[in-house]
């Protein structure tokens, strides 16, 4: 893992997104899966925790998790699109739509 190592990020499965949280608020990226297809749409962080990695590292643990699932994936948010043109180890799961 490249980000802080003590930051939880719990998969929600049920909301379909990735969270953590701490003080009372939460940062999300939030997805639809069709099949093995994980279409992620929206990253989304709290002024007060800006600054700290937690985007990047609620993006790497998602990728990771779908790469664990054996899943592909389509960047609809530019925050996961960005993130894996930065990080070509996670290239091998984009796919089209």
């Amino acid at each position: 893992m490249r980000f802080f190592m003590n930051m939880p990020i719990i998969h929600n499965p049920i909301e379909n997104r990735f969270e953590y949280s701490a003080a009372g608020d939460i940062a999300v990226c939030e997805y639809t899966v069709v099949g093995d297809v994980w279409y992620f749409h929206h990253t989304s962080v709290p002024d007060s925790m800006r600054g700290q990695g937690v985007a990047a590292r609620l993006v790497e643990t998602a990728l990771n998790y779908v790469d664990a699932q054996h899943g592909k994936v389509v960047p609809r948010c530019s925050y996961v699109a960005a993130y894996i043109q930065k990080h070509t180890d996670f290239a091998h799961l984009l796919t089209s739509e």
